[in-house]
């Protein structure tokens, strides 16, 4: 449990109080205060002004127009090197559903409490010097008490504590008005429903589903950094699933949506939507990455557009390299970044590899490797996990797999890209005297499929003079053995994935 308020946040508080302004610790590190999680941040409001906070603290930092003044500290803890400051205020119209028309400053922290978005954040807590005092490295130790209301050191004029009580978001007030003033808040009740495990109280949930249209007015990395919180909830899948009853998904990633009703084939239970929050499910479950959740839930997007045949004969050809295309638009909607989009669909375009003990060579091993890169290996493998799990399968790591990855570690140092050659395109050029060029490529790509085939063909010496007979072949014949190569390459992954096609009824 923590239940503590640092001494950096009580010393605050308290140059605040000596100069006699009043000073609460206010929003959600009061939340978690009260259930004993660590806060992540610290805000603190007074009823000093901006230009007064500044004087107490000359070291500190006003960027805005909204009354906040972030207060360094000393504090060798990242949480707690700065300190949010803000002057008790009321905000006005919120024309474009994001930013109030007007900030107000008013008097009372009862003022400054009506104006959050739940009741489990609108309570604040009284820096007292009398009772939260801090001395040498000493912290204070907050004491929340049992039955809510009986502390003089707690401002809850909304029963936030009750609501804490009975786990349940609800909306400070009229929720449509909550809504209307930051539409942003409809997404963040969700995320905040299934990080905390509460249920969401019928009104607001009512209010929920008549404005979630308001979410399209809200800037696009708002909305991401409330969904990249929710992912990686322990509780996404949830998440997903009340976004999606609430009508908010349609304003986030409207394309999974197209898996509602979208029954599969017979080696699925489930329709395709909720086939893919299963499969995000089990990936939050493992606490695997942001990227390898996204491209769980997103891994069968493109299942909807392909789909052929009906009932247990379905077929879905081509659905991850549909699917890989549908979720990078998606995330690039949402202003993911580049490295993020690329490594999901890069992910989704390679999940559906197929592998069966003795049909696959070491050699189509290693050109496995070489098409999704040893540094994607493990993610696509967790995916692949997920999507098991998600079909409801007994075990997300059969044998066939195990054995899949004794073979990957098996040939794993073997050359598989140009830049594990012993040749370099430098050394092309200078064994053949010729300059950079597309010859350079060809006779590269020549060399990597002979050490694939051969991994033992490595060596400087083979190479080098590999290098000197094709540099001697006219352009037409190198050409030819470059495509020959290329041939090769596509075979064997249309081989493998032939087998799977057909295995899985996605021809």
């Amino acid at each position: 449990m923590e239940n503590t308020i640092p001494k950096e946040v009580i010393d605050t508080g308290n140059a605040l109080v000596a100069c006699k302004h009043e000073a609460f610790i206010v929003g959600g590190c009061v939340r978690d205060l009260i259930i004993g999680v660590r806060p992540n941040d610290w805000d603190i409001a007074t009823d000093a002004s901006p230009d007064d906070i500044r004087k107490i603290f000359p070291d500190s930092v006003y960027e805005n127009d909204f009354g906040t003044v972030g207060v360094k500290t000393d504090s060798d803890d990242q949480t707690l090197k700065m300190i949010e400051v803000t002057t008790f205020r009321a905000e006005g119209t919120y024309s474009d559903k994001r930013h109030p028309d007007e900030v107000k400053f008013v008097k009372t922290i009862e003022e400054d409490l009506s104006r959050r978005d739940f009741t489990i954040n609108a309570m604040a807590i009284d820096i007292n010097p009398r009772i939260l005092s801090s001395k040498s490295n000493e912290i204070s130790k907050f004491a929340p008490p049992a039955g809510g209301q009986n502390s003089k050191l707690i401002r809850d004029p909304y029963d936030g504590q009750g609501d804490l009580n009975k786990k349940i978001i609800r909306a400070v007030g009229n929720p449509d008005e909550r809504f209307e003033e930051d539409a942003l808040r409809l997404l963040r009740a969700v995320r905040l429903s299934v990080q905390l495990g509460f249920s969401i109280e019928q009104h607001t949930k009512n209010a929920l589903k008549k404005n979630s249209r308001l979410l399209k007015y809200i800037a696009k990395e708002r909305v991401r950094d409330e969904f990249q919180k929710l992912i990686l909830s322990e509780r996404a899948a949830d998440g997903i699933f009340r976004l999606e009853e609430t009508g908010i998904l349609e304003f986030i990633i409207p394309e999974l949506r197209e898996g509602i009703g979208c029954k599969q084939n017979k080696h699925h239970v489930y329709e395709v939507f909720e086939h893919n929050t299963r499969a995000l499910e089990y990936a939050a479950r493992k606490g695997y990455s942001l990227e390898v959740r996204l491209a769980s839930l997103l891994h069968d997007i493109g299942k909807p557009r392909t789909k052929r045949g009906q009932n247990t004969e379905a077929t879905f050809h081509g659905h991850e390299a549909v699917g890989a295309r549908i979720a990078a638009a998606a995330l690039k909607n949402l202003r993911f970044s580049n490295d993020v989009i690329e490594k999901v669909r890069h992910l989704i375009r390679y999940h559906m590899f197929y592998y069966n003990v003795g049909e696959v060579s070491e050699s189509g091993v290693r050109r496995f490797i070489a098409r999704v890169g040893v540094e994607n290996i493990d993610d696509i493998l967790k995916v692949r996990e997920a999507d098991r799990i998600g079909s409801r399968v007994p075990k997300a790591f059969p044998y066939k797999l195990r054995h899949l990855l004794f073979m990957i570690e098996k040939v794993r140092h073997d050359p598989v890209h140009p830049k594990m050659l012993a040749v370099r395109g430098d050394d092309v050029m200078k064994i053949l005297g010729i300059p950079a060029g597309p010859k350079i490529g060809e006779i590269l790509f020549i060399l990597l499929d002979d050490v694939l085939d051969d991994p033992s063909l490595n060596t400087k010496e083979y190479l080098e003079k590999r290098v000197k007979d094709l540099g001697s072949l006219p352009g037409s014949k190198l050409a030819a053995l470059a495509g020959e190569g290329r041939r090769k390459r596509d075979s064997v992954e249309e081989e493998v994935e032939g087998e799977m096609k057909r295995k899985y009824f996605v021809e």
